[in-house]
């Protein structure tokens, strides 16, 4: 459309449809929309500074060129009883007459015919073309029309794929107006006025308006403007082509012609921003269960902890009753031992300390080790079906939307989407299929004995947990001792053994507490550090997903809002343009 031919407010109009269409075009390519739709609405916004486009459709035989050849007043295009439009005719004016192949289905056609300088005219295959290519560019090039004229049989009118037809032009919101070609057919105009009112009420049902409706023979219109005479007059008014030509011609005027040009683009403009809406809506929703997802596995890993945490205390317990039980004999042992009774068993030492082995130590290494090693495999264990549990759960869930969502939504987001959630899937199952639970508490074994050894002695070397725990309570036997000196008895005299028997349990208790404390320490910083460690590698496996998911809402609440404000702004406009 030449700016020149339009008055201020049309101007104003176009530049405004224009500003908006781009907005939407963004909008849809942020939306990752496909090449089509886009291309689609960049030709409309492009069509519109072209001439306006009558587009003509029908079935194979309904006589589209035939109506054509009546319209131009001269045989140009091919007629037949079987397909003869195998691309788009676009008919043109041009100072001669010529033919151009712009595009593989489309055959530009020049011609001198005055009204073609203010309308191109495209011709298409049926619309039940057997050839399913002549289908597919007849539906491709009906968006870009600014008005569509639907040719209809008056011996089939009305078909199945015909309805089928007009509510694809119904849903990109075009004008359309319907001709019954071949009413020579008829003898009678009660015939004539019963197709016309039958097609007039399925077309009303189908398209929500009431289209303007032209019974007209093409074949007579054609032959009347070979002859002159009284024949030409009589076949003209029995073709009844006059007033459709008129209408094409004269009744839709300048004015009219902007209006529906600038209808155009807003029509395949709604179409896209309802169907992208749609689609927006649908990932959002998506996207509400994949949070759901995120947060239950959330759930999951805090219920995880705090379960840990309590069975924690449990197993720790076991370790801690050991220590309880042999810091229990010990009091009992410094009762029974140091006595005057027993006195000269004292003074040999050696033999106190293989006493204190035998009845305070006794096996409460070996219990220890085995206490630790049944935390550490429990630990392990749990570790592993946690990972076990997040696998089960994201198959369940890939597996529940996979038939849904696969084919509905498409697009690059649908490919991030289920390729994150898979890669989180698949996370889980390479860590459970490869969890190597002997190494996995063999590598936690040694961390809980050094954590261990470090807060009792300086150097451990290769030492094994039952090798420290017995360096550090030889260390407390060797403490124990000292107070029970034979020197020291000897010297202080019989009188004092109550008190070192005092001073040796009371000695012995702080040992025992500070050993039971140093181990329940360095056993629950080696579980906290374990339990963190597990629980981050769930989450560092989670995270591409959860990233995806969350900038996903976001960017598509922003692009909701945008396609929501678009819809308002296309029916203002509409309406403003519908005024002129």
């Amino acid at each position: 459309m030449l700016r020149n031919l339009l008055d201020q407010q049309q101007a104003d109009l176009l530049q405004k449809e224009r500003a908006l269409l781009e907005d939407l075009r963004v909008t849809l390519a942020r939306l990752d929309a496909t090449p089509e739709d886009q291309r689609r609405l960049t030709l409309a916004l492009r069509q519109l500074e072209e001439l306006f486009l009558l587009v003509i459709v029908g079935e194979f035989n309904a006589g589209k060129s035939a109506f054509i050849n009546a319209l131009l007043g001269q045989k140009l295009l091919a007629e037949g009883v079987t397909p003869t439009t195998n691309r788009i005719n676009v008919l043109r004016y041009g100072a001669e007459q010529s033919q151009t192949l712009r595009e593989e289905d489309v055959l530009v056609l020049t011609l001198p015919v005055a009204w073609l300088q203010e309308i191109n005219v495209v011709d298409t295959p049926g619309t039940n073309a057997v050839i399913q290519r002549h289908q597919e560019i007849t539906e491709d090039f009906v968006p870009r029309s600014d008005l569509v004229l639907f040719i209809t049989s008056a011996d089939r009118p009305f078909s199945e794929s015909e309805r089928t037809f007009l509510s694809r032009i119904r849903d990109w919101g075009k004008k359309v107006v319907i001709v019954i070609n071949k009413i020579d057919i008829f003898e009678q105009e009660d015939d004539i006025q019963q197709i016309t009112q039958f097609v007039e009420d399925n077309a009303q049902t189908l398209l929500g308006v009431r289209p303007q409706i032209f019974p007209v023979s093409a074949r007579l219109a054609q032959k009347a403007k070979t002859v002159t005479g009284v024949e030409r007059t009589a076949l003209w008014q029995a073709s009844r082509f006059g007033p459709l030509e008129e209408f094409i011609l004269s009744t839709l005027d300048q004015r009219q012609r902007v209006r529906l040009k600038l209808e155009n683009p807003l029509g395949v403009a709604a179409r896209l921003q309802e169907q992208y809406q749609a689609t927006t809506q649908a990932r959002i929703t998506l996207l509400t269960e994949d949070f759901r997802t995120i947060d239950t596995i959330d759930s999951q890993l805090g219920a995880y902890e705090e379960d840990m945490r309590h069975d924690f205390k449990y197993q720790l317990s076991h370790v801690d009753n050991v220590l309880h039980e042999m810091s229990a004999r010990g009091m009992e042992f410094f009762d029974d031992t140091v006595r005057v009774a027993r006195v000269f068993d004292l003074v040999n030492t050696s033999k106190v300390k293989g006493e204190f082995e035998e009845k305070v130590i006794a096996n409460a290494v070996q219990e220890i080790e085995t206490q630790v090693g049944e935390l550490i495999d429990w630990l392990v264990e749990r570790d592993f079906k946690q990972w076990q549990g997040v696998m089960d759960y994201l198959n369940r869930r890939a597996e529940q939307h996979q038939d849904r969502i696969v084919g509905q939504l498409g697009g690059q987001f649908e490919f991030n989407r289920r390729e994150l959630l898979a890669s989180v899937g698949r996370a889980a199952r390479e860590v459970v299929a490869g969890y190597d639970r002997i190494g996995e508490a063999r590598q936690l074994a040694d961390s809980v004995q050094m954590a261990v050894a470090q807060t009792a002695i300086a150097e451990v070397g290769a030492l094994g947990l039952g090798t420290v725990l017995v360096v550090i309570l030889h260390t407390t036997l060797a403490d124990v001792s000292g107070v029970l000196a034979a020197g020291a008895v000897a010297a202080l005299g019989l009188y004092i053994l109550p008190t070192r028997r005092r001073k040796a349990k009371a000695d012995l208790k702080t040992k025992m507490e500070t050993l039971r404390g140093n181990l329940a320490a360095s056993l629950s910083t080696e579980f906290e550090q374990e339990l963190s460690r597990s629980v981050r590698r769930i989450r560092e496996a989670m995270a591409p997903y959860t990233r995806f998911v969350r900038s996903e809402r976001t960017k598509l609440s922003e692009i909701e809002s945008h396609l929501l404000q678009a819809a308002s702004d296309l029916r203002a406009l509409r309406a403003q343009v519908q005024e002129l």
